[in-house]
């Protein structure tokens, strides 16, 4: 029989290049066009076995790493009454086994559904303070003391990641969401209907630590759907909500107290969490992939004991001692769950690779929350005196750079990694390329580690001598620019360098960064009355950019602890 001819998938007018196929414009017809190219190029190589080798020699010509042809095969959906998670089988969209082989169009859904749940515990912080002052005269307690339940807030986000991240690498994506969002719904009404200061820092710590459980677990569900390649941009999307809620949400706590007093905006938020929730049990599909067992854990062999109406001589003395042997290494492994496995994460701090990616975020992370600070205490007083509804309007540029940064630096820092890959010649047998974490922080990452510390020393400047507030909001713009460029590759590369612990990894990002926003929230005023905003944005800008030799040791030393590191995981 005659070898059908071979057709060239990157010159066939109907074949879309992966550069199409990676981008916002991949729709259901072009997955439908690479399934039917797969299944020709199957039946075509059972005459021309060389034809297998398609994918090989588009990669040697390939002048993109996105130009390589990748076929993605059907998706298998899971049955309904197989679908893992609380309430699953309320879920409109279906769960797969595969979570990489979701429609393009539902993968950015659960992008923006994990977003808007990431919104909810930033945003439960930067609500309370136009109220501050209120809480203090009817709660009968001092500023001092109210500025006190925001830092025990932030303190709850720091910690709480750790186990809700643990626990959703055991038991699953969903189950965590929904359950956190239950009991955050629950402690944000007891903290609406608070009767005294103490009342109400315990139900804010405690909701708190419930909203917190998706800024771990929302970077998993986003690695847990993305392929490397495709990553970056998810990652920056997803990082819209967590930064852009608390900048919208001075704007909202200001009209809601200034109407209804501050227990409106904690009915607020109680609002809001009962909208996630319904969301995620509606439409969030469990995505963390199948092990082994339901919980992630190896089975042992149950041992029971004999019947009851057995005769005596069947409860023998060994029997029973299994028995109880059994049980109580199950009693261990649930003990190891709750306790031990969360605090096992910080032990990733020990690898280099994690430890200065988390460093770098979490120093920039200060920053913001300093800046958040300097913006509310600076322009309410002269030569400003800007009402608190106005003043929650300044917080809009640093969103706008955020969304900018967002939209285009994801897919920017995509395309380096393949452009690095590429560069070096790094394929697999199967011809695609290998993609590196490191790779993230090339150009992108400077221009960032520049932009942001320059932006802090301006801002500074021109609000301290009273300049135009547009000068001040340029500086802002340009801040949320740099700044959300750290944020999103720091992220995404924590998902990769920890690929079987993603939610792991970015929890111990969180509890890092949110520490170091502990301590900027408490500092930052002070330091603003003693020194002024030149002089301590000089300070924090100079050492954000001496910070920004993380990058230069990336590049150079990436490599060789991201080896070390494998090496580490796999023993």
């Amino acid at each position: 029989m005659e070898a059908q001819p071979r057709t060239d998938a990157r010159s066939s007018p109907t074949v879309a290049s992966s550069s199409e196929l990676t981008g916002d414009h991949l729709q259901e017809e072009d997955l439908n066009l690479r399934r039917r190219t797969a299944a020709r190029l199957s039946t075509d190589s059972a005459t021309d076995p060389t034809l297998l080798e398609r994918p090989v020699e588009l990669v040697s010509r390939a002048q993109t790493a996105e130009e390589i042809f990748e076929v993605v095969p059907a998706a298998v959906r899971v049955p309904r009454s197989q679908r893992r998670g609380l309430f699953a089988r309320a879920t409109i969209l279906a769960e797969i086994e595969d979570p990489y082989q979701y429609s393009y169009k539902t993968k950015w859904f659960i992008v923006f559904l994990v977003a808007y749940a990431a919104a909810a515990a930033p945003m439960g912080s930067a609500i309370f303070f136009p109220s501050l002052s209120q809480v203090a005269t009817e709660l009968h307690t001092t500023p001092t003391v109210v500025n006190l339940t925001i830092a025990l807030y932030m303190l709850a986000l720091a910690i709480a990641p750790l186990w809700w991240s643990s626990l959703s690498e055991q038991f699953g994506r969903r189950s965590i969401y929904l359950i956190s969002f239950i009991l955050f719904i629950v402690f944000a009404i007891l903290s609406a209907e608070s009767t005294s200061i103490v009342m109400l820092t315990v139900m804010r710590v405690l909701s708190g630590g419930a909203a917190a459980s998706v800024q771990a677990v929302g970077a998993g569900t986003i690695s847990d759907i993305w392929k490397p390649i495709e990553k970056g941009k998810a990652v920056g999307f997803f990082y819209l909500g967590p930064l852009c809620g608390p900048l919208f949400a001075p704007v909202v706590g200001g009209a809601l107290s200034q109407t209804w007093r501050w227990r409106a905006p904690m009915w607020f938020l109680a609002i809001y969490g009962g909208t996630t929730f319904l969301l995620i049990l509606f439409a969030l599909p469990e995505t963390l992939k199948k092990t082994k067992t339901a919980a992630g854990l190896v089975e042992e062999q149950e041992i029971d004991p004999p019947p009851l109406d057995s005769p005596p001589s069947a409860w023998s003395r060994t029997s029973t001692r299994e028995y109880v042997h059994s049980r109580a290494i199950q009693c261990i492994r649930i003990l190891r769950i709750c306790f031990v496995d969360p605090l096992k994460s910080i032990l990733y701090l020990r690898f280099p690779a994690v430890f200065l990616t988390v460093y770098y975020a979490s120093i920039t992370f200060a920053a913001l929350y300093v800046l958040n600070i300097s913006i509310q205490a600076t322009f309410e007083k002269p030569p400003y005196s800007f009402s608190t509804l106005v003043i929650g309007f300044l917080y809009v540029p640093a969103s706008l750079g955020y969304v900018i940064a967002s939209i285009g630096g994801g897919k920017w820092m995509d395309r380096i990694m393949a452009r690095e890959a590429r560069k070096d010649g790094r394929y697999d047998e199967a011809g695609l390329p290998i993609y590196r974490p490191e790779d993230r922080m090339r150009e992108n990452a400077w221009l960032g580690a520049i932009l942001y510390p320059l932006s802090l020393i301006v801002y500074g400047w021109t609000a301290e001598k009273g300049t135009h507030w547009i000068f001040p909001m340029i500086a802002l713009f340009f801040f949320g620019l740099g700044s959300m460029i750290i944020f999103s590759l720091a992220t995404t590369m924590l998902t990769e360098f920890l690929p079987r612990k993603s939610s792991a990894g970015v929890a111990i990002n969180v509890l890092l960064r949110n520490s170091f926003s502990v301590v900027a929230t408490i500092v930052a005023a002070p330091l603003i009355t003693v020194i002024g905003n030149g002089w301590l944005f000089t300070i924090l800008g100079l050492l954000t950019l001496v910070s920004a030799s993380v990058v230069w040791s990336m590049k150079r030393y990436g490599p060789r602890w991201r080896v070390a590191m494998d090496k580490m995981a796999s023993t």
